[in-house]
């Protein structure tokens, strides 16, 4: 029988000591010094649709940070993704570093390049265990070729110990005329364009300033290989004629390597590659070699042993695993997957996706961050289902990371008005995106009192982090003030009024935004008043009082063209929803009459107690939000029925432009072309939850034809089930099957946008344990109670 699978013990013996072939010798090669070609082509980054993602688990030191005194030091600090058959980004530093755009793995014969059988098989799961969840980490891809007798698997992860990448192969085929070559795209520096490659003592190389990669495996990589330059003689080209560079010289660019893989000889033959990274030559290779000295097994061991440490102190996630309509599958790797996307250096800095975008047509001549990077909301969305989860250790470093990112009076280059939070940042704190987005700046708050009633933070660190950041933030909301930011100097922020509402694309009042902001002005007073503060918590309450009395006199048209013309529109300039007031142009779509957009903002109101869910705005809003009879630019809801069971998702809003363009199906913002007309936003996977949790809100009940409420909330969990790829990644957004389709998406596969995005895992999380609960996760009691009776929650009779 052929066997497929990683981690059977006859592969970790063979890795643990390390056997491998000899290189076969080719006398027509000829080996060159200098590869032509420089600079080579326009760099980019790789396809978004990560089947996986991993690094080591690391465990905080006493002070919850990353340090030399971690239990599990030293810190690693390398990270990968997968995409289908090849590994994607590979970064070591900080999390937004890449240093890797690709490597791909190429089988050759006799006849060349063999191509592979249909799409690579992923598989999410770590081997060597009965239990049926991810429990690491772990993806095998196996690509199949041959008609299936022949195929080629990997499996990567990082080494805890080292600064080290290791990914062990196995190719299976009865044919014994096969070589296998690394093809890898170095983007060292975080960029792909100022690179110089080289091979030496049985290692290849590449370096960009002090950014190192180092690449050996269980013997030296002395057979055919080659370095060059992107875009100029495509290097398995050269080798099959014969010719090999040792240097890419002295002019840096887009350059990339090709290794010949020895492999222990016989029927199964396996072998481990290691990339080493290092702030120089000597540096990234004693990194490589140290994994080398320590092998695939012992590695393995300890990197599973880590992550299992972490799942295990999940107190809530078993609880949450039970509910699911997948028998866990996607809540642990959920949870593996939002612990992935933390900085190693920054303790509890949590980015947005391990990914950059439409990755394959998105530039990569300077650095970028792409969505690795800090947004508060995002940050908040997080650290809330890290508590969902029992996480609180990685949520009480999330809360106590939060003064890197709000802006004070020694914010490099501020002039303007402090206690905002930055609109999107590096890990680091540098300064990125820096528009004012009010929720932002509230969710901080919300984070914080919650945290704070689940004795994850103490009353005196409340008390100090009250006083120094959260005050500051709530007056900032109240009082707001003129920014002075790099480019944004003209802005004068105020109560409720937003530069940009959650999709930051336009300024004015918006349901979304005004839930968020009354959500953390109630919530800052009630820490005033616990606080010593009594005169600032009647501030905040009389400001918040102000919004909520205002919601549908300013967001709520009753003369709008859907259904019976009552609904909250997505966002108003002006306080006066019925006034047919154009929005800003956006993402290639020109601006429409306000009242033409719809979005599910509204159910932040439901979501955080502001709004009964049955609040006559609330009912008559869901419903036009639930409606399949607008035309597809100003539609919302879509279902992807299979033939058990209902499932939906939305889109953002109507005439969403942020997507594929919508008459040639191409990658959003192509490299060379920008923003295109009728660029068309999908279907976000998230969205199932907000709509489930809003469902769960109006308690048992019939609806929507009649279903009973029960199955419409699981119905929201199997969705979001549905929308995740074979290595249980949810993306940003999936194809809703509308438009010429060029990439051959299926309807509710992800599209080449960000995956996995942690927002959508995290809403996930936060649907699992409100189920296990029985009650909205995100819903604030003190919001509630001090709303419950306002005349506007009262349903009709």
């Amino acid at each position: 029988m052929r066997r497929i699978g990683l981690f059977g013990a006859s592969l970790l013996a063979a890795l643990l000591v390390g056997c491998a072939s000899e290189p076969p010798a080719d006398p027509a090669v000829s080996t060159q010094a200098v590869a032509p070609g420089a600079p080579g082509e326009r760099p980019t980054w790789s396809n978004a649709q990560k089947t996986g993602i991993g690094t080591s688990y690391e465990a905080y030191d006493e002070a919850g940070q990353f340090s030399d005194s971690s239990p599990s030091t030293p810190i690693s600090k390398v990270w990968f993704s997968l995409g289908q058959d090849r590994i994607t980004e590979v970064m070591w530093g900080l999390i937004h570093e890449a240093q890797i755009r690709e490597i791909q793995f190429l089988l050759v014969g006799p006849e060349g390049q063999l191509r592979p059988e249909g799409q690579a098989e992923v598989k999410p799961f770590a081997a060597l265990s009965a239990d049926p969840v991810p429990n690491a980490p772990v993806h095998t891809i196996t690509t199949a070729y041959d008609g299936g007798a022949t195929t080629l698997s990997f499996v990567t992860i990082t080494d805890p110990s080292s600064q080290t990448l290791v990914t062990t192969l196995e190719l299976n085929s009865p044919r014994d005329d096969l070589s296998v070559f690394a093809y890898i795209d170095p983007a060292l520096g975080n960029s792909g364009s100022g690179d110089r490659a080289w091979r030496e003592g049985g290692w290849y190389y590449a370096q960009e300033g002090e950014a190192v990669l180092a690449v050996g495996g269980v013997r030296a990589l002395d057979g055919v290989g080659t370095v060059g330059f992107v875009g100029s003689t495509p290097p398995i080209t050269a080798l099959l004629d014969g010719t090999e560079y040792d240097t890419t010289g002295e002019t840096p660019g887009n350059v990339d390597l090709l290794v010949e893989v020895p492999f222990a000889p016989g029927s199964s033959r396996f072998t481990t590659l290691f990339f080493g990274f290092g702030a120089s030559p000597d540096a990234a290779k004693e990194a490589a070699e140290l994994s080398q000295t320590r092998g695939a097994g012992e590695i393995l061991t300890d990197y599973r042993a880590g992550w299992s440490d972490y799942l295990s102190s999940l107190e809530y996630l078993p609880q949450l695993a039970a509910v699911a309509g997948d028998d866990g599958a996607l809540a642990y790797m959920s949870a593996l997957n939002l612990k992935v996307m933390e900085d190693k250096t920054h303790a509890g800095a949590l980015i947005a996706s391990l990914s950059n975008p439409w990755g394959e047509t998105a530039p990569a001549d300077t650095p970028q961050t792409g969505y690795k990077a800090v947004w508060p909301r995002d940050f908040f969305q997080v650290a809330s289902a890290f508590l969902a989860m029992g996480g609180e250790e990685t949520a009480r470093a999330a809360y106590r990371y939060l003064p890197n990112v709000q802006v004070t009076d020694a914010t490099p280059g501020n002039s303007g008005v402090t206690g905002w939070f930055l609109q999107k940042t590096h890990v680091d704190g540098t300064l990125e995106w820096v528009a004012v987005q009010q929720d932002q700046t509230a969710m901080p708050i919300m984070l914080g009192w919650q945290l704070w009633q689940a004795g994850v933070i103490s009353d005196q660190e409340m008390a100090e982090s009250y006083q120094s950041m959260l005050k500051p933030a709530a007056d900032f909301l109240v009082n707001g003030g003129r920014t002075g930011l790099l480019w944004n100097t003209e802005f004068e922020a105020s109560l409720g009024y937003t530069q940009q509402e959650r999709w930051e694309e336009q300024e004015g009042y918006s349901p979304s935004t005004i839930a968020a902001v009354i959500g953390g002005l109630v919530t800052a007073a009630d820490l005033a008043e616990n606080f010593g503060d009594p005169a600032d918590a009647e501030i905040y309450l009389a400001a918040a009082d102000e919004l909520e009395a205002n919601i549908e006199n300013w967001m709520f048209t009753t003369d709008g063209p859907f259904g019976d013309g009552e609904y909250f529109i997505r966002v108003t300039r002006n306080k006066d929803p019925n006034d047919k007031a154009r929005l800003g142009d956006n993402n290639g779509r020109p601006g429409l009459p306000e009242d033409h957009i719809v979005d599910g903002g509204f159910l932040e109101l439901v979501r955080y107690g502001v709004r009964a869910a049955d609040a006559p705005s609330i009912m008559t809003s869901a419903m036009v939000y639930q409606s399949q009879k607008r035309d597809d630019n100003l539609r919302n809801l879509y279902t992807f029925d299979d033939s058990d069971q209902l499932l939906f998702g939305f889109r953002r809003y109507g005439n969403d432009g942020y997507g594929e363009d919508g008459e040639r199906g191409t990658n959003y913002h192509e490299l060379e072309g920008g923003n295109t007309p009728g660029q068309r936003g999908r279907v976000w996977p998230f969205f199932s939850g907000e709509f489930a949790h809003f469902l769960l809100a109006l308690g048992p009940r019939e609806t929507l034809g009649g279903a009973p409420i029960e199955e419409l909330v699981m119905g929201g969990v199997r969705s979001m089930e549905h929308f995740a790829n074979e290595g249980l990644s949810l993306p940003e957004q999936v194809w809703d099957d509308v438009g010429p389709n060029p990439f051959g998406y299926e309807r509710g596969e992800g599209t080449n946008t960000a995956t996995p995005l942690a927002w959508t895992h995290a809403e996930y999380i936060k649907l699992l344990r409100s189920v296990a609960d029985e009650a909205v996760w995100d819903r604030y009691d003190v919001v509630e109670a001090r709303y419950k009776d306002s005349a506007r929650n009262q349903p009709e009779e």
